[in-house]
């Protein structure tokens, strides 16, 4: 039920503002039950009173006790621009529901993936099963804890569809039919986003992912948390958990990592072939690489806030799949947040590497320059 301020007549009202001279949309603002004044967050829209139209919206449970904790939309707003919305009883408006188009799950039929897409990008990870079969020299197994990319060019969910065609064998992921492929390989390397510890010019690494648990899916993000086994650096015993998430519109997932063990990670983003182009900006905090990738260009990088970049490396080596271009970052009170993806030229997304920083550019500034909500 709604908690009005003075009367059950009176409406929650809150206002949005863009302080930049750009336009922002894509950008995700989460509200809180205390914020809207109510105690279910599954029961409300919101209504643009401005355009007198309702947002799309999602509710989701962080910490998985039944009860939603955070309510989800992503405003269009326009250069300095201030936006009054009101919150409505879900009953009494008609506020469309969207798909999924941000959406997660564990792949039991493909040994044991975990995947995740929004509109732009698909990324996936590898379990324990995958790991057991690399072990015991079963084809098809898999040992990584880097970060596999899905080079899709619909905006439309694909996962499942892939899925579904490889494991029943009317078709192949690995074949661009018209919605993308799967030809980014990424072996034992960081793949785009996955971690390493140095200690004396060694980079360490875990295995696969042993746990997952999917926290949320909807039209505006999707999250989800896998945990390690304890694994070592050197002689230092690290552990890890990642709960990852990707909202829509966004090329980049977000990484939130509880990490105990080392002050210092090296985020990493896999050279390939070393035929591309590593950047960095440490003033904005990302490192990226742009390559020539089949019959395309690829780009891949690496974000971080200004307190937890330190700086950028390369690493060069002859052994397949360790030649990396790193982020350095601190690990803040067992806290480490960094965000990473990829931005492929067939998509039509990005039409060359100067976009492509361009809008890690972007990003950063956006991030740094969080939109204004204050409740009326």
């Amino acid at each position: 039920m709604m908690v009005a301020c003075n009367n059950q007549e009176q409406t929650i009202k809150f206002s949005v503002e863009n302080t930049l001279n750009a336009k922002r949309s894509f950008e995700t603002i989460t509200l809180t039950k205390k914020q809207l004044g109510t105690s279910d967050l599954a029961t409300i829209a919101i209504r643009n009173m401005k355009s007198n139209e309702w947002e799309v919206s999602q509710a989701v449970d962080n910490d998985g006790d039944g009860v939603f904790d955070e309510l989800l939309f992503q405003p269009a707003l326009g250069p300095h621009d201030k936006v009054v919305f009101e919150v409505i009883p879900k009953a009494e408006s008609n506020a469309e529901e969207k798909i999924n188009y941000c959406y997660s799950r564990f792949v039991p039929e493909r040994t044991d993936d975990y995947a995740w897409e929004n509109d732009r990008v698909a990324f996936r990870m590898f379990g324990p099963t995958a790991q057991q079969m690399k072990e015991d020299n079963i084809q098809g197994g898999t040992l990584t804890s880097g970060v596999d990319l899905w080079l899709k060019r619909v905006d439309y969910p694909i996962i499942n569809k892939w899925y579904k065609k490889t494991t029943e064998g009317t078709g192949s992921y690995h074949e661009d039919t018209g919605e993308g492929v799967d030809n980014f390989h990424v072996g034992v390397s960081r793949g785009v986003g996955g971690v390493a510890i140095k200690k004396d010019s060694l980079y360490y690494v875990s295995k696969n992912f042993t746990k997952w648990k999917t926290i949320t899916t909807g039209p505006i993000r999707t999250s989800f948390t896998l945990e390690y086994e304890d694994w070592n650096a050197g002689d230092v015993l690290i552990k890890e958990t990642k709960t990852i998430s990707l909202d829509y519109g966004n090329n980049l997932s977000k990484f939130e990592t509880d990490l105990k063990g080392s002050d210092v990670v090296s985020v990493g983003l896999t050279l390939h072939e070393k035929d591309g182009s590593v950047t960095h900006d440490s003033e904005n905090g990302w490192v990226s690489y742009w390559q020539p990738h089949g019959d395309s260009e690829l780009g891949t990088a690496i974000v971080a806030s200004q307190d937890q970049f330190i700086d950028a490396e390369e690493y060069i080596t002859d052994e397949r799949d360790l030649s990396h271009a790193y982020a350095n970052l601190n690990v803040e009170n067992n806290k480490l947040v960094y965000y990473a993806g990829f931005g492929w030229k067939k998509s039509d997304q990005f039409k060359s590497q100067k976009e492509w920083e361009a809008y890690l550019n972007d990003f950063v500034l956006k991030m740094r320059t969080p939109i204004k909500v204050t409740r009326i």
